[in-house]
């Protein structure tokens, strides 16, 4: 598992960037280079929010900042549209690998052609892949899992609503385990696979709510973005008292249904400055003419890339909300 650079390996790493080239935004990068992201589904407001941060982060290079990926979640055009930005020959590509398994061949044949690849947001680790940007989705979800714990009094049935396979995913739900499987009083249920679409969350959740007794659940965890407010909308109009909702992500209506008391908490992540952050860092590279890509630099002690830079999260509750709406985050 990738672990955070120590700071004497993040400060080698900018004084390898200053020494090829200086700082990124210098006038050394060309109008001509094109940098692309790839994204899952771009239809999101998290998606909207990097693509404006990779475009920002572009503008300011004086490069092109391309947007590339399927409007609804779909592995299969995620990965052909990887494809297509790696043809087009691009100074880097910027991904967020829906699928792991299937997006770690296409890097390694971005990488074996010198494109320079990194993901953001959902990793593909087994990838020669240069290193990751996003969230260290473990500690989101022990985050997380202390906030169900404190809801829920260390009793009770939680059901989850995920995307298996999607790394991030899968590692906020080890998180959640990790804090979880130490409270015996609270039983996880289920994790549903939502498959992309929140109405499956939608439908699951109603079901849920006629479970009652011991069968009764207690709390519903939403381990991606879209989810939270379906989940909201079911318990709502089933006229449900007593549930807790853990959301993810901190677009308008996820904060607003924590303000109203929907649900109970959210968890940030910064998916503008995973994208603002991963331009700028391909443009270093592009700075850098590193010719030694798909080298595993997680084994070199003296690598100039880190593992992972971690763009950060918090909990977002009643307590802070404003504080997040005012700011935009």
């Amino acid at each position: 598992m990738n672990v955070m650079p120590k700071i004497g390996q993040m400060a080698a790493w900018v004084v390898a960037l200053a020494v090829a080239g200086g700082t990124s935004g210098c006038a050394a990068h060309s109008a001509q280079e094109r940098y692309i992201l790839v994204s899952a589904n771009l239809t999101l407001p998290y998606w909207q929010q990097a693509a404006a941060g990779f475009q920002k982060a572009g503008a300011e290079e004086g490069v092109k900042a391309l947007v590339m990926g399927p409007d609804t979640y779909n592995v299969e055009a995620e990965v052909k549209a990887f494809r297509a930005a790696a043809a087009e020959k691009p100074a880097g590509i910027l991904v967020s690998a829906a699928n792991a398994d299937a997006m770690a061949p296409e890097i390694d044949a971005a990488i074996a052609a010198g494109i320079p690849v990194l993901t953001m947001d959902s990793d593909a680790p087994a990838s020669r892949r240069v290193f990751f940007i996003g969230t260290n989705n473990l500690e989101a979800g022990r985050l997380g899992g202390k906030a169900v714990v404190k809801a829920l009094g260390g009793h009770g049935n939680v059901v989850f609503f995920s995307m298996p396979g999607q790394a991030n995913m899968d590692e906020r739900l080890k998180g959640y385990m990790d804090v979880l499987s130490e409270k015996p009083g609270i039983r996880v249920v289920q994790t549903v696979d939502i498959r992309g679409d929140a109405r499956v969350a939608f439908d699951r959740t109603v079901a849920f709510l006629t479970r009652a007794g011991d069968q009764k659940i207690d709390a519903f965890v939403c381990l991606e973005a879209s989810s939270g407010k379906d989940v909201a909308e079911a318990v709502r109009r089933g006229n449900a008292t007593g549930r807790t909702i853990l959301a993810m992500d901190t677009d308008d209506d996820t904060l607003k249904l924590v303000q109203d008391g929907a649900i109970a908490a959210t968890i940030s992540q910064k998916p503008w400055t995973m994208a603002y952050v991963g331009l700028e860092r391909l443009a270093d590279i592009e700075l850098m003419k590193n010719k030694h890509l798909g080298v595993n630099y997680s084994a070199d002690p003296h690598s100039p890339y880190p593992a992972l830079i971690d763009t950060g999260t918090a909990l977002v509750n009643k307590g802070n909300v404003a504080e997040f709406m005012k700011t935009g985050q």
